[in-house]
């Protein structure tokens, strides 16, 4: 089983969340979709591999994953990316970068410390000293809300060199992942629906089971502890915040109310759950 220990958020604006996790026996992992990239360092079964992963357009069944590995991650911002490994070659796949010790791999052609926890700031910092990690601000901006003066097609350009995804995937990727957030939550199927904006309960169930790999009965069972880190990832929709601020700019782009005028659960639900983390 995996156990996602902990994780926070970062003050340098190319990364979203940093994360850790173990694992304890041996049980089958369900891999969620997610519209982000992410640099992981895994260590298992004596194993070092410092891998970048890209984003999911869906739910897959990984098989099982063994006890006694551990993992750390930093998810990226949406538009940071390493020009050398770009998302659109990263899609529903990953790349293993060199591990040439115990403590260090390669990458464009130099000998980098592998990162840790601790000081995975300071490790994003010296990639974009080096250029080797960059942010599109245009992405980060179409985010916020609707670009005056600016071809959507240019926009879409943008996502798709950034992020390897359009702004619709994007949207609703992050809609299933709100919506599960909501489950989880203890929110009925009947509000989620509402709330995430789907047209009726059909609509969350197909989404849900093409993005999360779960129905919406099935979380609300919590059958999956993997999907614990559905929360960490967007559990900062609270009004005001980043993630909210990008679930409400992509809802504009639609033609829908902002989260915020929807309703205030999800802020209760932001809540609830750090109250008894």
């Amino acid at each position: 089983m995996i156990i996602f220990d902990e994780d926070r958020p970062s003050d340098s604006p190319f990364v979203e969340r940093v994360w850790r996790s173990h694992s304890e026996g041996a049980d089958p992992f369900l891999s969620i979709a997610t519209s982000r990239c992410e640099l992981v360092l895994s260590r298992l079964e004596g194993e070092i591999s410092m891998t970048m992963r890209g984003p999911e357009t869906k739910a897959t069944q990984m098989g099982d994953c063994p006890g006694g590995g551990e993992w750390f991650g930093i998810i990226l911002s949406p538009g940071a990316y390493l020009p050398l490994l770009p998302p659109e070659r990263l899609v529903d796949g990953q790349i293993d970068l060199p591990v040439v010790s115990r403590n260090a791999f390669l990458f464009s052609g130099s000998t980098w410390q592998l990162p840790n926890y601790e000081n995975a700031d300071t490790f994003i910092d010296w990639l974009a000293r080096q250029g080797l990690l960059v942010c599109d601000p245009v992405v980060d901006t179409a985010l916020q809300g609707p670009l005056k003066g600016c071809d959507p097609r240019t926009v879409q350009r943008h996502f798709l060199r950034a992020t390897g995804l359009t702004q619709s995937t994007q949207w609703q990727i992050e809609r299933a992942r709100y919506a599960t957030c909501l489950l989880q939550e203890g929110v009925s199927i009947q509000d989620t629906v509402e709330q995430a904006g789907f047209f009726d309960q059909p609509h969350l169930t197909r989404s849900l089971k093409r993005y999360i790999g779960q129905t919406p009965a099935q979380i609300l069972q919590k059958s999956r502890p993997e999907l614990d880190f559905v929360q960490f990832s967007v559990s900062n929709m609270q009004p005001g915040s980043t993630c909210s601020n990008q679930y409400a700019a992509l809802n504009t782009h639609r033609g829908e109310k902002p989260m915020s005028e929807k309703s205030t659960r999800p802020t209760n639900a932001y809540e609830r759950w750090q109250a008894h983390r």
